[in-house]
């Protein structure tokens, strides 16, 4: 679907999903990434109005998945809605969310791209901003796990600022 030198987006196959779920349950995932079982994998890779894509490394090893939802949305804006990986580090993730902007604001009529981030992911909070993300503002005590709140950074880019 898309590529680059180091990373290749591609859609999920019902093969991935072992090595999903283990990426989705891996303890260094797990405080950032609620988790979907098998079926809710499926319902999303099904989905016409959602994109379920692996990412893999140059060697087309599986490096990590993500998910955009809302390709149909009348208002013309998607939402980032996952991306996990399998190794930390490496700019397997930053690739991915340059390779998937690109291919929205190229492939389709998308006006504005989206995503929510728990406010203490930093790495996550930094790379988003360096890939041209804005923080739109914050979601107070918005998700309630293992009986503590946990609020959330709504960040966006629009085709404008993507093309300026």
């Amino acid at each position: 679907m898309a590529a680059s030198d180091r990373v290749t987006l591609r859609r999920t196959d019902q093969d991935d999903l072992f090595q999903i779920l283990y990426i989705e349950r891996d303890p260094d995932n797990v405080p950032f990434i609620s988790q979907w079982t098998r079926e809710q994998h499926g319902e999303a890779m099904a989905d016409p109005d959602a994109l379920h894509l692996v990412i893999e490394d140059a060697g087309g090893n599986l490096a990590g998945y993500l998910i955009v939802n809302g390709l149909d949305d009348p208002n013309r804006s998607v939402c980032l809605t996952r991306i996990a990986l399998q190794t930390q580090g490496k700019g397997y993730g930053k690739e991915a969310i340059r390779l998937i902007v690109e291919w929205l604001f190229a492939h389709t009529n998308v006006h504005r791209i989206w995503l929510d981030v728990k406010d203490f992911n930093l790495r996550a909070l930094h790379v988003y901003r360096s890939s041209g993300f804005t923080i739109e503002g914050t979601l107070r005590d918005a998700v309630l796990r293992d009986g503590k709140y946990e609020s959330l950074i709504v960040m966006s880019i629009l085709r404008t600022e993507y093309e300026g």
